[in-house]
C-alpha cells in the first residue's frame, strides 16, 4: 500500500456510504404503469420474441453491447498472490470503475471458486451469453496463458487477460517510440526481459510481432537467465529461452539495447546501466518500486531514456492507456475477439498520439509548459482526453480489416464525435486538477486547523502531495486530533493568541494599520484584529508567509469575505469581485457565476465577470463557451432586467471578441443544443456545448448551483472567488472534507497562475 493511503482511509473508502464501487441504475423510465408495463410484462416480450428469432438482436434489445465481464478466480491479485475470489472483489471493482470512468462500458466483476482450468472455462462459457466481452483479471500462470487461449477459441466475443496484453500493448507504444529516439532499429537491438510471468510473456511476444528477433532477446526469471539446456521449462519459458552461456541478469545488461523489467523492486545496479549500450532504453515496471529507481538511473545516465510503472516519474506505462479503449473499439463493432491486428493497431494509435501537438488541457494537468515529443514523453498521459477518439477507431478498423468486426462502422466521423460525447458524464476535471496541484505544491494556510473535517482535509492534501497546509488554531486540540486521525507529518501550527506570536502578530498589525489607518483603523484595533484568524491568515498571504489561504467551515460567508476583501483586496484592472461554482454534472463540468457576491450587477459588471469566469475556466484546462443567461432570449423582452444582460453581451463582442458568449438567452435554449439552432440559428452559440453559465443576479444564481448540487447530487467546487489580488478561497459553512480537498487544489492551481503571471511581468 503506498505510504501516503492509509488502511482506515482505504476501508472506509470501500465501507461508506455504502459498501462497493459500483452500483446498477436503471436506463429507462420507471415512473408509471405504462413504462412498468414496458419494462417487464407484457411489453418485454417482445424484445425476447424477436431475440429468440435472432440472436445479434440481444445487442439491438439488451445492454450487452456494452456489457464487460471481469473476471477471476483471485490467484494473483496485484502483488499480494493467491488472496482467493472473495478477497479479489474490491479489485475487479475498480477494473468496472475505471471501465466506466475513462470508456463508459459497463462491467460486471464475476470472482470463481475455482483453481482448476477446466471448471473455469466452462463456467465463463456458460455465462458468456450475457456479455458483450471478456476482461480476464489476476490469475496466475501458466494457468492463464490456457484459460485466454481456450476462451479465444471456444467463444464469439473479445476475450483478453489484461494482465498479460495490456502492459504489452503500453509497452510496446513506448518502445517504438523510444527506438525512433535512440535511433535504433527493434529488429536489431538486444532486449533484456527480467520477469516470466503473463505480462512479461505477452510483452515479449508482442514486440516479436513488430520486429524484434528471438536470437536478440534474454528472459530471466528468479532462477536466472532462461537458457535452452536448463531442465523443466514451461511451453512459455521454453519459447523464449536463449542458447548463449550466461546465467545472471549482470552477464545479460553488457551492451545490451533495452531493459524490460516485470519483476522485483532494486535488482538492477548502477553497473548494470552503464553496461548498457549507448541510448539505453530502461523500462523498470515493477510496482510500486521499479527495477531501479527513477533518479538513480537519470544521474548514471545522461542518455537514457525511461519509463516506469508510477505516476511520479515521466513516461508512465499504465494499462489504463489500453484496455478501456481496446474493449470499446471491439464491442463498438461487435468483434468476435480481440486479436494480433486489434492489439498492434491499438500500440501504433498510442505511439502515433504522442507525437503529435498536445492540447493544452494535458499540459495544465501535468504542470508542464508545453509537452513535446521526446525522450520525457515517450507515451500520452492518461489524462488525455484524444485518447478515446484515436485508440477505440484504431481497434475497430483492425476488427474489420481482419474480418472479426460484425458490425462495421460506416461513418467514421459521427463515430468520433460520440466517443467523444461518453467522456461528459465523468469527473475527470477533478483528477486533472489535483493533478496540477501535485505538480507544484504551495504552503496554504487553513485559518480554521482544529475542526476534525479541516484537518482531515489537510492531512489528505499533504500526503496526496497536492499543498504544503498551515495550521491555525489551537495547538493542544490540533495536536490531539492528529492524534485521533493518525496525522503524524510534521506540519507548521500556528496559535495567533499564543505568547510565541506576540513578535508575529504585531508586525502584521503594524502591517494592517499602514494600510488602513486613513479609513479609520487605529494601531489598537489592527491589534485586536491580528488576534482573529482570519485576519491573521490574510497577512500571512500579503507577507509570503503562505502561497495561499482556506477559511469558512465554521462561519458564515460574508464574515470570512470582509477581512479578505479588506486586507487582500482586487487584483490589479479588477473593478469588482466575483464568484464562481465548478459543477460537476452528468453533461460534463458547468461554470457558474456569480454565486456569492454581487447581488444585482450592471451591465458592465455582468460582463466583467464573465470575462474572469472564462479565464478561470481556461486555467481548468476548459475552454469556456458561455451563455449568459435572462427570462428572455435575444431582446424578446424590453424590461431593464433583460436589457441589462443583452448589453453585457454587446460589451464582451465589443471589447473581448475572443470570448466565445452569447445572449440574452433562457437556460432550456442554453443548454438545449438543438432547440437553440432550431430557433436561434444566428446564435454564436448554435450547435455547441454551453459549459458555462453568467447570471443576471445572485438570487438566481445561487439558488440554482444549491438545487443542483441537492437534487442532482451533483459534486460542487466553490465558490471560487474571481478577481482577488491573492489566492484565497472562502469554503461553504460545513463544508465537507472532499470539498475542502477540492478547494486547496484550487488555492494551489491559483497560486501557481498567479506566480507565473508575476515572474512573467518581471521579465
Amino acid at each position: 500500500m503506498s505510504k501516503n493511503i492509509r488502511r482506515r482511509e482505504a476501508l472506509v473508502y470501500h465501507a461508506k456510504p455504502q459498501p462497493g464501487k459500483i452500483k446498477i441504475v436503471p436506463t429507462k423510465r420507471y415512473s408509471t404503469q405504462r413504462d412498468l408495463a414496458l419494462a417487464y410484462s407484457p411489453g418485454v416480450a417482445e424484445p425476447c420474441l424477436e431475440i429468440a428469432k435472432d440472436k445479434e438482436n440481444a445487442y439491438k434489445y439488451t445492454t450487452k453491447g456494452n456489457l464487460v465481464a471481469i473476471i477471476t478466480n483471485g490467484t494473483a491479485v496485484l502483488g499480494l498472490g493467491d488472496i482467493g475470489p472473495e478477497a479479489s472483489k474490491p479489485v475487479m471493482e475498480g477494473k468496472a470503475l475505471l471501465f466506466k470512468i475513462f470508456s463508459d462500458i459497463d462491467g460486471i466483476d464475476i470472482e470463481l471458486d475455482t483453481k482448476d482450468i477446466d471448471r473455469f472455462v466452462e463456467t465463463v462459457k456458460t455465462i458468456a451469453p450475457t456479455f458483450g466481452g471478456i476482461n480476464l483479471e489476476d490469475i496466475k500462470a501458466p494457468e492463464a496463458f490456457e484459460i485466454e487461449r481456450r476462451l479465444k477459441e471456444e467463444l464469439d466475443i473479445p476475450v483478453m487477460h489484461d494482465d498479460q496484453h495490456g502492459t504489452a500493448i503500453i509497452s510496446a507504444a513506448a518502445l517504438l517510440n523510444a527506438l525512433e529516439l535512440a535511433e535504433k532499429n527493434i529488429e536489431s537491438v538486444k532486449i533484456v526481459i527480467s520477469g516470466a510471468g503473463a505480462a512479461a510473456v505477452s510483452c515479449t511476444r508482442l514486440y516479436k510481432a513488430f520486429g524484434a528477433r528471438s536470437e536478440n532477446i534474454v528472459m530471466l526469471d528468479s532462477k536466472g537467465v532462461i537458457r535452452k539446456d536448463r531442465d523443466g521449462l514451461s511451453a512459455e519459458k521454453l519459447e523464449f529461452a536463449t542458447d548463449r552461456k550466461i546465467d545472471t541478469l549482470e552477464e545479460a545488461m553488457v551492451d545490451c539495447d533495452v531493459f524490460v523489467g516485470l519483476s522485483i523492486a532494486d535488482i538492477v545496479s548502477v553497473e548494470m546501466l552503464k553496461a548498457m549500450a549507448p541510448n539505453p532504453i530502461v523500462f523498470a515496471m515493477a510496482n510500486p518500486n521499479p527495477e531501479i529507481s527513477y533518479d538513480l538511473a537519470m544521474d548514471a545516465r545522461e542518455d537514457i531514456i525511461m519509463a516506469t510503472g508510477r505516476s511520479d516519474h515521466p513516461n508512465m506505462v499504465n494499462n489504463v492507456l489500453g484496455f478501456p479503449f481496446i474493449f470499446r473499439g471491439a464491442l463498438d463493432v461487435r468483434a468476435t475477439k480481440i486479436n494480433e491486428e486489434m492489439k498492434m493497431a491499438a500500440v501504433k494509435a498510442l505511439a502515433d498520439l504522442a507525437k503529435e501537438a498536445v492540447p493544452e488541457q494535458v499540459n495544465i494537468a501535468y504542470g508542464e509548459t508545453k509537452l513535446n515529443f521526446g525522450r520525457d514523453y515517450i507515451i500520452p498521459k492518461p489524462f488525455d482526453p484524444r485518447l478515446i477518439a484515436r485508440v477505440p477507431p484504431a481497434v475497430a478498423r483492425a476488427a474489420m480489416e481482419s474480418g472479426v468486426a460484425k458490425a462495421p462502422i460506416e461513418d467514421w466521423s459521427k463515430y468520433e464525435d460520440e466517443l467523444l460525447q461518453r467522456l461528459g458524464n465523468d469527473n475527470k476535471i477533478v483528477r486533472l486538477l489535483h493533478n496540477r496541484a501535485k505538480t507544484n505544491p504551495k504552503r496554504i494556510v487553513f485559518a480554521e486547523g482544529d475542526h476534525l473535517d479541516v484537518l482531515k482535509a489537510a492531512q489528505i492534501v499533504h500526503d496526496d502531495g497536492i499543498a504544503k497546509p498551515i495550521l491555525l488554531g489551537r495547538r493542544e486540540v490540533i495536536l490531539e486530533l492528529m492524534k485521533e486521525i493518525d496525522f503524524e507529518a510534521d506540519i507548521e501550527i500556528i496559535d495567533p493568541k499564543d505568547e510565541k506570536c506576540i513578535a508575529k502578530k504585531d508586525h502584521y498589525a503594524e502591517k494592517y494599520w499602514a494600510t488602513r489607518k486613513r479609513h479609520g483603523v487605529t494601531l489598537y484595533d489592527a491589534q485586536t484584529k491580528l488576534r482573529e484568524r482570519n485576519y491573521f491568515a490574510a497577512m500571512m498571504v500579503n507577507e509570503g508567509d503562505a502561497d495561499g489561504l482556506i477559511s469558512g467551515y465554521s462561519r458564515s460567508y460574508p464574515t470570512v469575505v470582509r477581512p479578505m476583501l479588506e486586507l487582500i483586496g482586487k487584483a490589479p484592472g479588477v473593478s469588482k469581485v466575483a464568484a464562481m461554482n465548478l459543477m460537476i454534472t452528468q453533461r460534463g463540468p458547468m461554470f457558474l457565476s456569480d454565486t456569492s457576491i454581487n447581488i444585482d450587477p450592471t451591465a458592465k459588471e455582468l460582463a466583467k465577470i464573465a470575462q474572469m469566469t472564462a479565464t478561470t475556466a481556461r486555467m481548468f484546462g476548459v475552454e469556456p463557451v458561455i451563455a449568459m443567461l435572462s427570462y428572455a432570449n435575444f431582446g424578446s423582452s424590453k424590461d431593464i432586467r433583460a436589457n441589462k444582460v443583452g448589453e453585457a453581451v454587446a460589451y464582451l463582442h465589443r471589447h473581448y471578441p475572443e470570448i466565445l458568449v452569447d445572449g440574452e438567452l433562457q437556460s432550456d435554449f442554453a443548454l438545449n443544443r438543438e432547440l437553440l439552432q432550431s430557433k436561434f440559428p444566428f446564435s454564436k452559440l448554435a450547435g455547441l456545448k454551453v459549459n458555462t453559465l453568467i447570471f443576471p443576479n445572485l438570487d438566481s444564481a445561487n439558488i440554482t448551483y444549491k438545487m443542483m448540487k441537492e437534487l442532482y447530487e451533483a459534486d460542487s467546487i466553490g465558490p471560487i472567488l474571481l478577481g482577488m489580488n491573492k489566492p484565497v478561497h472562502i469554503l461553504q459553512l460545513g463544508a465537507a472534507v472532499e470539498e475542502i480537498v477540492n478547494m486547496t487544489a484550487v488555492a494551489v492551481v491559483d497560486a501557481q497562475e498567479k506566480e507565473k503571471k508575476q515572474k512573467a511581468s518581471q521579465a
